[in-house]
């Protein structure tokens, strides 16, 4: 068999996503993230980032929308925490009520994760995403 009649293995190309599907991913996952850890409207939008009323219905409606950055990092924070949690505590109810709990960590001060959460701050999300991930060894 000559060298040029030889066939090039196939190597599979990454899947590439639209700014849109990026986008509706995201939001889906924090929908549902949102329903399980039953969150109000209010507290939607504050983990969100703080955007307008109408944006936030809008997004609830057709979640097939290019959003920002930060948005996008938010929301990564939030389903890392919700897969922390899954992770580190094996019974579903206790996992998804644990956002809402007093808890005795230096962090909180006695208040529930979500007070602390809901402050509005990016770093906030981080915060409680590192001290989950330390807790599971992610690292």
């Amino acid at each position: 068999m000559s060298t040029s009649a030889r066939r090039q293995p196939t190597v599979p190309q990454p899947q590439v996503y639209s700014p849109q599907e990026l986008g509706e991913a995201a939001l889906r996952g924090f929908f549902m993230l949102a329903d399980a850890w039953s969150l109000n409207t209010a507290e939607q939008i504050t983990l969100l980032g703080g955007p307008s009323r109408s944006t936030f219905f809008a997004w609830k409606k057709a979640p097939a929308v290019v959003i920002s950055g930060d948005t996008m990092e938010r929301i990564s924070y939030l389903l890392g925490i919700w897969k922390a949690l899954r992770i580190l505590i094996p019974d579903d109810r206790q996992a998804l009520a644990w956002i809402k709990k007093p808890n005795l960590h230096p962090m909180f001060g006695g208040n529930p994760p979500l007070e602390r959460m809901l402050r509005g701050r990016l770093l906030d999300l981080a915060d409680v995403r590192r001290m989950l991930d330390g807790r599971r060894g992610a690292w």
